[in-house]
């Protein structure tokens, strides 16, 4: 989205975020001459618009604020060492002071109001042609829609509306899930009915993304039949298709594949990706992705002068960690997935001696197996992490957290310093794989778990270790919801969405209370949905009979 997403904007700050206040107040001075008002009446202005209504994505997809929001407090991850919000992870005391709630629900209401501005004032346009003011609807239909889902099922019924503000507001309505959905589903039909089918502009709404987007909210809705229908359309007639290796995907210079459906996408000069603090006052200053950090360990503190940190192995925040029971759900001798996905060894980058024994630059310094090996069995000249030195294997608890078997597929080794904390790696939102997904998940639940088993298996056959084709096909008899999100775990881990599967199933308190002891200590039934935030939200708000923190929280 190079092209669309970086040309300067002009907003007014009061006119986008939901609530804003200021004491001061401020001389304007604008040479121009030109207001929101009037900018916006031309094809310049409104262009402008438009590609900032994408860029609030930015502030989800390849951000820890989302990688917390979506993937922490499930069944697959837990606290790393480095990890500073337990209460995200572990739902430890998790109330509305947190800090990462204000940046997600800023943003996400920003878009909203930006998308909202857009679509109401798209008629005045006065130089776009008839097609060019029906295209740029449906892209901010698309976007309306994507942020919503964010805010309905993160937070729940909370503030709606359709109307753009452009002054201080200072009350909230509280408003049916139902409602938000019933306009998602409006927003994203007018979609895929206007959008063009392809774009130049990598990273723009189209059809199929639309229609990939919708798939996944027919079956969140439990409309399975319509999530089929969609989801099977997308695979077989836009020319998608599944890349031969899972590890492919996740090759640097193969990041605009075709398994991709849409993705936000981050520029290698990291300072386009950068966000202004006077445009987007609640957002990063580095705009990049910073999910490379999230998963791995401090490999660097193994041993120091064997294996310093270094641009290949990544820059370790040792955020977080997989579960034991994550880890069981692989197949390491016959699924691929598993060394696509993880890393378990780490070798010297400095020549030296450990044990006694010659070491040099190469040799194993340490090896974090997903597996027990008997002590006897431990080599000498390196470091063993096995499963028991990691977890209590009685309990699954961590017994320790700093070094563990690190998701690995979001690492750059394209970065200019070992210090850099920013990536140029596109964030996938929607590949095929999870299509064919949707389309098994759909069919389980109307009763065809035969279909589900075929659909399934294709993304099994991809996954399959050379020769080990036969040995990863499933059944029919063996497709059930439950086995379908093992599946989503092993195919889409880390890829923020999580969170999201297991509300969608019905699974998140059952599956965290089986797989996540650290999250099970502490998880309630109102966890379903996440706490408003209250410096930001709560406390400017004037109706506060009317608009509550969502029940269970303080």
């Amino acid at each position: 989205m190079k092209k669309i997403i970086y040309t300067g904007i002009l907003i007014l700050l009061a006119g986008i975020l939901m609530f804003s206040s200021c004491t001061k107040k401020l001389d304007e001075y604008n040479p121009s001459g030109f207001t929101a008002s009037t900018f916006y009446t031309k094809a310049v202005g409104f262009e402008t618009l438009v590609n900032a209504a994408y860029t609030f994505s930015r502030f989800w997809y390849g951000k820890e604020e989302g990688y917390l929001a979506a993937e922490m407090g499930t069944d697959i991850w837990t606290s790393g060492a480095g990890d500073p919000y337990p209460m995200f992870t572990q739902y430890y005391n998790l109330q509305g002071t947190a800090d990462p709630l204000p940046l997600l629900w800023n943003n996400l209401y920003a878009g909203v109001n930006l998308c909202n501005t857009g679509i109401a004032g798209i008629g005045n346009v006065t130089d776009y042609t008839a097609a060019q003011k029906t295209t740029r609807e449906a892209e901010l239909r698309f976007l309306r829609a994507f942020y919503y889902w964010h805010i309905v099922e993160t937070w729940g019924g909370v503030n709606f509306t359709t109307t753009p503000t452009d002054g201080a507001v200072t009350t909230a309505n509280r408003t049916p899930v139902e409602t938000f959905y019933t306009q998602i589903f409006t927003d994203l039909k007018f979609a895929v009915a206007n959008l063009p089918v392809s774009t130049t502009d990598y990273g723009r709404a189209t059809i199929p993304v639309a229609k990939a987007f919708l798939a996944r909210m027919y079956l969140t809705r439990g409309m399975n039949a319509e999530a089929f229908a969609l989801a099977d359309d997308v695979i077989k007639n836009y020319g998608y298709a599944l890349q031969p290796r899972f590890v492919d995907l996740w090759n640097m210079g193969n990041l605009k594949n075709k398994e991709v459906i849409w993705a936000i996408d981050y520029s290698t000069n990291l300072a386009n990706n950068d966000l202004s603090s006077s445009t987007y006052p609640y957002g990063h200053y580095r705009g990049s992705n910073n999910g490379h950090m999230m998963y791995l360990m401090v490999y660097d503190q193994v041993n120091s002068a064997l294996l310093a940190r270094d641009i290949p192995n990544g820059r370790p925040f040792n955020r977080y960690m997989p579960t034991l029971a994550y880890l069981n759900l692989f197949d390491q001798a016959n699924d691929s997935r598993y060394s696509g996905s993880f890393q378990n060894v780490w070798y010297a980058n400095k020549a030296g001696n450990y044990n006694g024994n010659a070491i040099k630059v190469g040799d194993t310094i340490c090896y974090t197996p997903n597996a027990t090996i008997p002590l006897a069995s431990q080599s000498k000249k390196y470091i063993t992490y096995d499963l028991p030195k990691v977890y209590d294997m009685a309990t699954s608890i961590p017994i320790q957290r700093k070094f563990v078997i690190s998701l690995s597929k979001f690492k750059d080794s394209t970065r200019a310093s070992v210090a850099e904390a920013q990536s140029a790696r596109d964030v996938f939102v929607i590949r095929l794989a999870e299509m064919y997904l949707v389309a098994a998940e759909a069919k389980f639940n109307l009763g065809d778990p035969g279909t589900a088993a075929t659909y399934i298996n294709v993304i099994r056959t991809r996954a399959a270790k050379p020769g080990k084709v036969a040995q990863m096909q499933i059944t029919p008899a063996q497709v059930s919801i439950d086995f379908i999100l093992d599946e989503r775990a092993r195919e889409l881990g880390g890829e923020q969405l999580r969170w999201f599967d297991l509300k969608r199933t019905g699974k998140l308190a059952s599956r965290i209370q089986t797989m996540n002891p650290d999250a099970a200590a502490n998880f309630k039934s109102y966890h379903l949905v996440r706490p408003i935030p209250q410096a930001s939200q709560l406390d400017p708000t004037t109706n506060k009979d009317v608009f509550t923190q969502n029940p269970g929280y303080n």
